[in-house]
């Protein structure tokens, strides 16, 4: 008997030990080989089985696995080409140490370069990245923009809620004090400065990856970095052969579909790689239907080991309906929370007075010269080409006589346009033509074209120099047409000085035709120390700039145009980073901004009026961070200072005989100044928390008392006042908070949730318009708190040869009702700030994605 119990004792054992040593580890790090930054998030298997792991934000990855003999690691992650190492599982365990990670784009490190991206524990600035992973899995149906909304310091409006009518504010700053660049191409608007999201509603579907620099950034160019810099870098030309097919529904006839294709490096050295999508929808407010197509090319050329060649060209054509009108609570108790009030049914189609249509296509040309082992040269020549605008309800009848839309309402608060038109035409008959209305189309076209060059040299390990030139030349055309004569033969039009009073028929000219251009030259230089733990530059750019104005309708004599005004700006900043150790750094940066006033400061009255007392911007901003760094967990803490002297401003005011006279409010002085953390905490590999909060205290900080404005004649028309000492900055939450978790449920099936919250948010506000000393005690008015929860899925699998992802996900999930955007009215009697009107934000929406990739 003991003899047997001994034997089974020993087969027991045997198994047990057989058992341990067929559990073998598996474990290395993974790292970018561009960056040397750790990928985080990346899939390591045993191929053909779903046995693995993914790498956590330090790049590491461990698991075990039962398998024995000779099998294959395969390593991949969106955005870099795969990667297989033969291994031998014998219940040992294999280390396979640092594995790098080549992109699987040709010519994406070199646009990295030209776009200053920003490298952890290295460049002193405070950024965050969003990777294309991030974009497809947390977009869904949201607008572009929507993807930052977790980020530090940035505030993301859906303004009225149409397809692509989305703002992003940064530190208080609106977009055109954040400089917004495209593979290193600036695109904010040449002549104000702003960025229109909605030209550029297809960067889902070909960004690869996204970084928010807040403050002064680490672009070189002499660009509006106030309140931070956006880098977008989109798709390259795909190092392999491939592609994918994708579809996604949701509410409220969301459709979307695209296809993208590649032919990866061929042996002859070139590469194509191609994507187009189509994207159509009723959208979530009332009467704000969509159509919108992006397309993508990118042809590409290895010319040999010293040179290569890439071409992209890439657009959105969008045409979509808008909600401008603020409403007040009563609106939306009446007709619900997606309620419009400006749209209706003409002919029992859709019809909304204003419609948004823009085709913004962008290319460019990019030549990589690598000179020697240390010297490099970037070189993009590019060109963007506009053309569209916004629609409109407008009148030659004076103010007192035009037709009300309000008075062809129906119940249901929509606008009855037939019944608008009818009446149209009777005010037409009865005056001749003299007191009709016309709904119009502004065109803003322009075309834009540039060269940013890029010299890159390291003099030795520590020590790189790197210099470069901007170029850029535009000219914007500005002019509205007759769009629909709404029921009549023709419209009488005034506005056209040099022939008087005109009868026009659709795709005619009126209101006002005029052409801005802009002429940019720029240079930047930098220096950089990076040795062991400390990291050091100092960067200068100047620029000059001109500005051209050309008014065809305002001149009894024709054609006026003005000589250019000449204006010299320029920055210089510094920061350093130093690495305590492997856990703890620290970093600061310091920087001051001379910048040019944008062209509406140079020419008044909407006229070539020449505003002589026109005057560069000053800023001056400066910011400390600390980061810590071990396993599973990093955390960043930085706080920032920004003082901004001479904030372009103009007022309007009217003299007795209405004639109008503007001039610029100098001395206007802000601060920004605030505090930021975020963190990311991994305890286990199938766990990932994120999460953020931004404190900011922004507010405007003299009064401007007695200011005479003068008209044409320098003769003094009126005196202004404008009490803003100690007001809020408006339409922008100066408090956000997010927390986002992550979990792996099952083998690449995984749930996702974010909850973020919006404080201090004051209704939007024209602050020339305090002109009652009372401002100066009281607040600007506040809008509500709220919080917003999002929820998702994302589940990958292989059939057929292909891989597939699934996304879900669903958005305010709570419907939670929310003023995103208001506008501020006057005083009421006791002192305090009153609300006009705001726009109610989008409630519950959902989206389900599928993309087949082979």
């Amino acid at each position: 008997m003991l003899t047997k119990q001994f034997s089974f004792v020993a087969v027991l054992m045997c198994l047990l030990t057989g058992s341990t040593f067929a559990q073998s580890i598996i474990k290395g790090t993974l790292l970018d080989a561009s960056t040397e930054e750790a990928i985080i998030g990346a899939n390591v298997s045993i191929e053909g089985t779903t046995t693995g792991a993914i790498t956590d934000f330090d790049g590491n990855f461990s698991f075990e696995s039962k398998e024995t003999g000779n099998k294959v690691v395969q390593i991949s992650f969106v955005g870099m080409k795969s990667i297989k190492k033969n291994v031998t599982l014998d219940g040992t365990t294999i280390n396979l140490g640092e594995v790098s990670m080549q992109s699987d784009a040709i010519g994406l490190q070199e646009v990295e370069v030209m776009a200053s991206i920003a490298v952890d524990r290295k460049t002193p600035v405070a950024a965050a990245t969003i990777s294309a992973e991030d974009i497809e899995t947390k977009v869904g149906n949201q607008e572009f923009p929507q993807v930052l909304k977790s980020t530090p310091g940035i505030y993301v409006s859906g303004a009225g809620g149409g397809f692509g009518d989305s703002r992003i504010s940064l530190r208080g700053f609106d977009s055109e004090n954040v400089a917004v660049m495209i593979n290193g191409v600036p695109v904010n608007d040449m002549e104000n400065g702003k960025v229109y999201w909605s030209n550029w509603a297809g960067l889902n579907d070909v960004t690869k990856t996204m970084q928010v620099q807040r403050g002064l950034g680490a672009s070189k160019l002499a660009v509006p970095s106030v309140g931070g810099t956006i880098n977008i870098i989109t798709k390259a030309t795909d190092a392999e052969k491939g592609g994918n097919v994708y579809m996604g529904v949701g509410n409220d006839g969301y459709l979307k579909t695209g296809l993208s294709l590649s032919t990866g490096l061929m042996d002859n050295g070139w590469a194509v790689s191609t994507s187009l999508s189509k994207t159509t929808g009723n959208g979530y407010v009332d009467g704000t239907s969509f159509e919108g197509y992006s397309y993508f090319l990118n042809i590409a050329k290895q010319i040999n080991d010293k040179h290569t060649l890439s071409f992209t060209t890439f657009g959105a054509p969008q045409t979509h309906g808008q909600r401008r009108t603020y409403l007040q609570q009563e609106d939306y108790d009446k007709y619900g929370k997606r309620y419009n009030a400006d749209w209706g049914y003409k002919n029992g189609q859709e019809f909304n007075s204003n419609e948004n249509f823009y085709h913004k296509p962008q290319m460019s040309l990019n030549w990589y010269w690598t000179i020697s082992d240390r010297t490099d040269l970037a070189t993009t020549a590019y060109v963007s080409v506009g053309k569209g605008g916004g629609t409109g309800l407008t009148s030659n009848a004076a103010y007192s006589d035009r037709l009300n839309v309000n008075d062809h309402r129906t119940y249901e608060g929509i606008i009855d346009y037939d019944s608008f038109i009818g009446a149209n035409q009777q005010q037409f008959d009865a005056s001749n033509g003299d007191n009709s209305s016309v709904y119009y189309a502004s065109n803003n076209n322009h075309l834009w074209t540039g060269a940013v060059s890029t010299l890159t040299h390291k003099i030795n390990d520590a020590w790189t120099i790197t210099g470069g030139l901007d170029l850029r030349y535009y000219k914007g055309e500005h002019y509205q047409t007759v769009d629909d004569l709404m029921g009549n033969p023709y419209y009488v039009d005034n506005s056209n000085k040099s022939v008087g009073s005109q009868q026009l028929g659709v795709g005619d000219k009126m209101g006002y035709y005029n052409d801005g251009i802009v002429q940019w030259q720029g240079l930047f230089g930098q220096i950089e120390y990076s040795k062991n733990d400390l990291t050091w530059f100092l960067s200068a750019a100047g620029s000059h700039q001109a500005y051209k104005r050309i008014d065809y309708f305002n001149y009894s004599d024709g054609p006026n145009e003005t000589d250019w005004q000449s204006f010299f700006g320029g920055s210089a900043k510094t920061g350093a980073n130093y690495n305590i150790d492997e856990h703890h750094n620290v970093y600061a940066n310091a920087g001051y901004i001379s910048r040019q006033p944008f062209m509406n400061a140079v020419f008044l009255n909407y006229k070539n009026d020449i505003n002589t007392q026109a005057t560069n911007e000053k800023i001056a901003s400066g910011e400390i961070g600390y980061g810590y760094r071990t396993r599973g967990f990093k955390v960043n803490v930085n706080g920032y200072y920004t003082f901004w002297q001479d904030k372009a401003f103009t007022k309007t005011v009217f003299d007795e005989d209405g004639q109008s006279y503007s001039a610029n409010l100098l001395g206007v002085d802000a601060l920004h100044k605030g505090v930021e953390v975020d963190f990311t905490w991994q305890p286990t590999r199938k766990l990932t928390i994120t999460g953020m909060a931004s404190v900011g205290d922004w507010k405007w900080l003299n009064n401007l008392e007695n200011v005479v404005i003068y008209d044409d004649q320098q003769r003094p028309v009126d005196e202004v006042n404008v009490y803003m000492k100690g007001a809020e900055v408006g339409n922008t939450a100066q408090t956000t908070a997010a927390l986002g978790i992550s979990y792996e449920v099952l083998p690449k099936l995984r749930l996702m949730g974010d909850w973020n919250y919006y404080g201090q948010l004051y209704a939007d506000y024209d602050v020339t318009r305090l002109d009652d000393p009372a401002y100066n005690n009281t607040s600007m008015y506040q809008l509500p708190n709220y919080n917003l929860f999002d929820v998702g899925a994302s589940y990958a699998f292989g059939m057929g040869g292909f891989d597939g992802l699934v996304n879900f996900k669903v958005n305010n999930v709570f419907d939670t009702d929310y003023a995103v955007q208001g506008q501020q009215g006057g005083l009421n009697e006791t002192g305090q700030t009153t609300l006009n009107g705001y726009y109610m934000g989008v409630g519950r929406t959902y989206s389900v994605g599928l993309k087949m990739s082979f």
